[in-house]
């Protein structure tokens, strides 16, 4: 199942719902509320956790973005190789030019909302193309460097993808240079 497709309603109706208070820094008014937030997700077992905000909404919220963020990076699906074509979720955080079907203004990068959804696929192509850079990037339509630069907009699918190649015995990515 595609978690990351839901919206925000349907995938915290297959949370656990916790709330609690946590020390630390934060000041007089920290600890007078149980404003931490910790969402499990039920199916597949991940956690999104938040307590940096004194508004307990807020940190649901915070609470559910990481959630997204967590499954993209932990739940991997299966993927058809013969006949491959990038579902348009993935389209959408790869580069304009390599894209086919999603609109031109429709690209998101990492701070957009709708990233991890798109992130998903990709890692989970990366992963049945056992971590291989050339063949990913030649299933998306666009070149190595532009999917390494992908991996490197964001440092948890940084780490993802690093250790994804890490299980098929590949050397990790490198940081180009020219930053």
């Amino acid at each position: 199942m595609n978690w990351l497709a839901l919206s925000d309603d349907e995938l915290l109706a297959q949370c656990t719902f916790e709330r609690f208070r946590v020390s630390g820094p934060g000041g007089q008014h920290r600890n007078k509320t149980d404003s931490a937030v910790r969402l499990t997700h039920e199916p597949t077992g991940v956690v999104g956790f938040a307590s940096e905000r004194r508004s307990q909404h807020q940190n649901r919220a915070t609470a559910l973005s990481r959630l997204r963020r967590s499954i993209a990076l932990e739940v991997r699906g299966e993927v058809q190789l013969d006949m491959y074509h990038p579902p348009l979720e993935l389209q959408r955080v790869l580069p304009r030019s390599v894209q086919t079907e999603a609109p031109r203004k429709g690209r998101v990068g990492p701070k957009h909302r709708e990233f991890w959804t798109g992130v998903g696929p990709l890692l989970d192509l990366f992963e049945a193309v056992r971590g291989s850079t050339a063949d990913c990037a030649s299933r998306l339509g666009c070149s190595s460097n532009q999917l390494t630069k992908l991996f490197a907009s964001e440092p948890h699918l940084w780490a993802a993808a690093n250790a994804i190649r890490e299980r098929h015995g590949i050397k990790p990515l490198r940081q180009s240079r020219s930053r």
